[in-house]
């Protein structure tokens, strides 16, 4: 039954939802991937905090336990070897809550997945002509 599920129409709002510290922590999330892809448009999508760019960038979301993080799995395969550490899977990476977020990896996971979504574009773009 889905008559519970709640729909959002922000970031603001998602984040909203949640206790004082885990907006926090969801709040400085969204500023390194701010501050990494400053270009990139906020949206909501599969009720996730999303960014695209050139197509979607990364999702995010809150869970009981961890914080998950969704760079697409290029974004995960690029980095595994600081990821780890983490739980994970093909595209998505669990950072518990009870630690800090490892918001350099978020910033240059962010970054690798701005170069490689504007790279495809570019390369669609020449094949076009």
């Amino acid at each position: 039954m889905e008559g519970n599920k709640t729909t959002f129409n922000s970031i603001d709002e998602y984040i909203s939802q949640f206790p004082p510290d885990i907006q926090d922590i969801l709040q400085r999330l969204r500023a390194v991937i701010k501050e990494a892809a400053p270009e990139a448009q906020e949206k909501i999508s599969y009720q996730m905090p999303t960014f695209t760019l050139h197509g979607n960038l990364v999702h995010f979301a809150a869970h009981k336990n961890h914080i998950g993080f969704y760079p697409a799995p290029s974004g995960i395969e690029a980095f595994k070897d600081r990821l780890s550490e983490y739980k994970g899977a093909k595209g998505s990476v669990q950072f518990p809550i009870e630690r800090p977020l490892p918001y350099g990896l978020v910033k240059d996971i962010v970054k690798f997945r701005v170069e490689e979504n504007v790279k495809l574009t570019e390369e669609k773009l020449k094949k076009k002509k």
